[in-house]
Parts: structure tokens; C-alpha cells; sequence
């Protein structure tokens, strides 16, 4: 491991690393904002406190196991940091190795051979020189990886699509045609002249958002492609509007009539396709995907006509749709007695620690699902602290405005917290938390080995994992659903309603009641709801209101107030 052969692109301009490697971890420590790699004895211990005592209180752990070994190793692995004595503690450059690993959009390798300074010489990532293998990456490059990246991801994309019992194949040949309406002009700004590529970078571009969004959109190509398939139609850049409208029509309950569509006929074969009758929901979804499609082909050039154009009507249905998958108060209220209660037997109390971090995230912040997975490329879901007017010399003095517990121990303070996430349509959304969720956030900072409070430029992650730096969103998910299965469990039997409830309930019910809570309880402007929620109509943050008559009732009272006199007639 030589760490003078790693760059650091996230400076400017950028620089080698320290040849040393504990220079090299010291130096990435202070970059990350946390602890890599520390040697602790006896005397280090005694140096890191005015006491003995003092040093006890500060570092309880590394204290208890040095009364047991003469050095312990604190080091950072999958998203926390460990303690171990030495001879079980893995070497500084392993340590070093993968947290360059983890950083490796930030941290680049040079290649084998390249001598040449870091900062502004041959060699820099970001310079374009005219010498190959130094490195840098010029536009001509990136040109070639973009365009490579395009071919892969339409070789992934024909396995994707492809049904149950096809020819894989077959359905690749089928998907790289281009049909009669395809440009082959230079207006046509995705430079591609099959489907397949085309298909590709229309989901890099427009379904990249989440996974959920992009498995949304995969599964309504593949019910398209499977419909061409059993109608022999197609290519997609091929297909007409009576094409599109006979596919709607095969989505519509038998007996559904729905104009001049309805007269043609439901084949056979399509069922098999995987067109079975949606429901309406279902069917404005794969109309929307299929009305995104054609509409990102025509406005890129890639196609000269738009066949899907007013195929979905997808605006009336957003003005009717009216959440319902919402969790009473008195039951979030049960939910947060479990969080706020004992850890449970079998859970450690770095578990039970981020567990209750992440109901408190998705409790108090109203994020999607996707919103706390974390990003390495962007940094991003992070926390970050402002202080709360008070001085740090103030709190100090003032018992009221201390902690119990690791969060005391480690001096932190009150702040205002904000969850920093990447929404929808790739847009960066601050979402100031309440002050109760800060006591949660603190402690399982704290129980990772990262101060209590983030530092304005800290990059670890946000939600660690025990078997990777990050927790994905099935992880999420679970921890979630840990919490509603234990609220369930404390209901009584007879109440079968709340159980239901309970057992049927995820991460996007807390959202609907998270926005609930903003518009019918709390009567907070339409405009600041949508900002916190990332909705992109005011339209879909309105239809919160629809979910409860008290609030527009008391609209219309205090408006038409009854002005009956006594002197009025009976």
C-alpha cells in the first residue's frame, strides 16, 4: 500500500496523498471529519484528560480493555468505528485500503508508473494533458465511457425486459431495430439510432431517482415489450398511436368501456405478454411510464413523432388521488413509546441505537424510502448542526442545558438539526428536525466512535451497516417495519382494527403522516409543506387536506359565523 499513489480530487487543486501511512490516515481523518485509525495505551489514555477519572468518564471502553491489554486499537470498519486489543485489530494500511475504497469517487489510484506531481502537473485527475495513461480524464474520454456506459446498460436492459419462457436473444435482436419514426438526422441529440441504447439512457436520465423508481419503470417496459411481442408489433420506435391505444385498452377490466379504444378486441396472448387488467391505479402508472417514454424520445430527437401524446391523462388523476394509507396519532404515539422504551432482549445497544435513529428519521422528516440511502458520490443523506444562539461558555455553566449519559460525555450540545437529502428529480432538499429527534441522533453518533454533533464537512455515512459502510433500502426497511411489529405486539388482541393496521404499515405511511400532521393538524401553509416534502405540484401536497373535513369546517364556520339576534324570527 503506497498512499503517495492516491489523489485527493475533492480539493483544489488536488493533491497526493502523504507517503506515510499514518500521515495518510491522519490526513483523512481530518478530511472525513472522524477517527480512522487510533493506538491507545495506558499513558495516551492518561494524556487525553486532566485525570484519571476524567479519562475513565470520556472513554469508558477503551479504559475497560486496557486494564485487560497493554494497547488497544480504535479503527474504522463497515460505517463505525471498533474497538479490539492489538493482536486482533487488522493493520494500518488494511484500515487505510478500504476506507480509500469506500471514498473511491473522491480518492483516485494513479496508475502504475506515474511519477509527476500532484498539484496542477501531468497526472492531476481534472487536467487534460496530451499524454495517455496519466490519469486525467479529457472530454474525449469521457465521451467513450459515457457512450460505453450507454451499450452496457442496454445489454442489462434486454435481460430486463425480457418475459418468462423468451429468447433472450431473440428479444436483444428484436430490441437494437429501429422502426420507421426513429431520426436518423443530426437533430437527433442522443447520437443513438437503436432502441436498445435509447432505451438506456432514457432510464439513466429519467429513472435513476430510486430504485423503486426505476424498478417501476422497468416493469412497464417489460409489459409493453411483452405486449409487442405477443402482438408482433414493434420496435418501440416503430409503433403508431392505434399500437398505444390497443395496448391501453388491454389494461381495462373486461366490461370497461372506455371510448373508441374499447372496440378493440383483448387478445389472447395477453395475458401470457403480462398485460393482464390493472386496476386504475396500476394503469395510470404504466401509462405514465409509456407517455414518458415516447415524450423523452421526441424532445431529445430521437424520435420525429410522439405517438403516447395525451395517452395517459395522468393530471386529472392526480387532482382526485387522495392518500389513505395513514397511521393514526394515538398509534405513531404507541410506536414512539416502543423507540423511547427498553432495548429489547437480543438487540446490542449499538442496534437498538440506530434503529431508533432511523424511526426517528423517517418519523419526524417525512422522507421517502430512497431518501436515507446513502450516496457516496454525493455525500449525501448527511446531518448538519447550526448553533442555537446559546454560547458554548453559557451551556457549560447552565446544568439545563446538559446531557446524560454518552451524549454528556462527550460535551455535546444543543443545535438546530437539518436532514440534508437527494429527492426526487435529483434536487437537494433541507428538512429542519424537531429538537427531540437531537437526543436520539446524538446517541447513536455517539455509539458509532463520531462526535456527537457533525462537523460541517464530515462524509461518513449516515446509517452505518454491519455487513457494509452503508444500510440499503431493504435494511431501512426492516428496521421500520421492527418498530411496527413491536407496537403491534404491545395492542391487545381485541383490538384486531389497530393490529391490522400495524402489520400493514411502512416507511411511506409515516410520510402520509408526517405531511398530515403539517397540513390538517397544524394548518401550515401549502407552499412550506410541499418545500418540506419535495413534492413537485402544491397539487399533491393539497390532497392532504382531503383526508379530514374538521379543518374545512372550521374554515367555513369562521367565514359564514352565525349572526342569529335575539330579536330574530324563530
Amino acid at each position: 500500500m503506497k498512499p503517495a499513489d492516491w489523489i485527493d480530487t475533492g480539493v483544489l487543486p488536488p493533491q497526493r496523498l502523504p507517503s506515510a501511512v499514518d500521515a495518510a490516515l491522519a490526513y483523512l481523518e481530518q478530511t472525513l471529519g472522524h477517527v480512522l485509525y487510533r493506538r491507545w495505551m495506558l499513558a495516551d489514555l492518561k494524556r487525553a484528560a486532566p485525570s484519571l477519572a476524567d479519562a475513565k468518564r470520556a472513554h469508558p471502553a477503551v479504559f475497560a480493555l486496557l486494564l485487560e491489554h497493554d494497547v488497544a486499537i480504535e479503527y474504522w470498519a463497515q460505517g463505525r468505528l471498533h474497538l479490539t486489543a492489538t493482536g486482533a485489530a487488522p493493520s494500518p494500511d488494511s484500515v487505510l485500503a478500504r476506507v480509500l475504497h469506500a471514498h473511491r469517487r473522491r480518492f483516485r489510484q494513479l496508475p502504475d508508473g506515474d511519477t509527476a506531481d500532484a498539484a496542477g502537473q501531468p497526472g492531476q485527475p481534472g487536467v487534460s494533458t496530451d499524454n495517455e495513461g496519466d490519469g486525467a480524464v479529457t472530454p474525449a474520454e469521457a465521451t467513450r465511457d459515457t457512450a460505453g456506459m450507454a451499450v452496457a446498460d442496454a445489454v442489462t436492459l434486454s435481460a430486463l425486459v425480457s418475459t418468462p419462457g423468451s429468447d433472450a436473444a431473440a428479444l436483444r435482436t428484436w430490441l437494437t431495430r429501429a422502426g420507421r419514426f426513429m431520426n436518423a438526422t443530426t437533430t437527433n441529440s442522443l447520437g443513438v439510432t437503436d432502441d436498445a441504447r435509447a432505451l438506456a439512457l432514457f432510464l439513466r436520465d429519467r429513472a435513476q431517482r430510486s430504485p423503486h423508481t426505476l424498478r417501476a419503470y422497468r416493469t412497464e417496459l417489460r409489459r409493453l415489450t411483452g405486449w409487442c411481442e405477443a402482438h408482433r408489433r414493434g420496435p418501440l420506435s416503430d409503433l403508431t398511436r392505434d399500437d398505444l391505444l390497443a395496448f391501453r385498452q388491454t389494461l381495462r377490466p373486461a366490461g370497461r368501456t372506455g371510448g373508441p379504444s374499447s372496440m378493440v378486441p383483448s387478445q389472447p396472448g395477453a395475458v401470457r405478454a403480462g398485460t393482464r387488467p390493472l386496476s386504475d391505479a396500476g394503469r395510470r402508472r404504466a401509462l405514465a411510464v409509456i407517455s414518458s417514454l415516447f415524450r423523452y424520445w421526441q424532445k431529445t430527437g430521437y424520435l420525429v413523432i410522439n405517438p403516447a401524446a395525451e395517452l395517459s391523462g395522468g393530471g386529472a388523476a392526480r387532482m382526485t388521488w387522495t392518500p389513505s394509507r395513514i397511521l393514526p396519532a394515538r398509534v405513531l404515539a404507541q410506536c414512539d413509546t416502543v423507540t423511547a422504551g427498553a432495548r429489547p432482549p437480543g438487540v446490542s445497544t449499538l442496534l437498538w441505537a440506530r434503529r431508533c435513529a432511523i424511526w426517528t428519521l423517517y418519523r419526524f422528516a417525512g422522507v421517502r424510502l430512497a431518501e436515507l440511502e446513502w450516496s457516496a458520490e454525493l455525500g449525501l443523506p448527511r446531518l448538519s448542526v447550526e448553533p442555537d444562539g446559546t454560547t458554548a461558555a453559557a451551556r457549560a455553566a447552565d446544568p439545563a442545558h446538559g446531557s446524560s449519559g454518552a451524549t454528556g460525555a462527550t460535551g455535546a450540545t444543543g443545535g438546530q438539526w437539518t436532514l440534508h437529502v437527494l429527492g426526487k428529480g435529483g434536487k437537494v432538499r433541507a428538512i429542519p428536525l424537531p429538537s427531540r429527534c437531537a437526543p436520539v441522533l446524538r446517541d447513536y453518533r455517539v455509539l458509532r466512535g463520531l462526535a456527537a454533533e457533525p462537523a460541517p464537512f464530515e462524509s461518513a455515512t449516515l446509517i452505518h451497516s454491519e455487513k457494509r459502510d452503508a444500510l440499503g433500502h431493504s435494511g431501512l426497511y426492516d428496521e421500520v417495519k421492527a418498530v411496527l411489529q413491536a407496537a403491534e405486539e404491545t395492542v391487545p388482541a381485541s383490538d384486531a382494527a389497530t393490529r391490522a393496521l400495524l402489520h400493514a404499515a411502512s416507511t411511506h405511511w409515516l410520510r402520509h403522516g408526517y405531511a398530515r400532521t403539517l397540513v390538517v393538524d397544524h394548518a401550515v401553509p401549502l407552499p412550506v409543506a410541499q418545500t418540506l416534502l419535495g413534492h413537485a405540484s402544491v397539487q399533491t401536497t393539497a390532497a392532504y387536506a382531503r383526508t379530514d373535513l374538521t379543518q374545512l369546517r372550521d374554515f367555513v364556520e369562521g367565514s359564514f359565523p352565525d349572526l342569529q339576534s335575539p330579536h330574530s324570527m324563530p
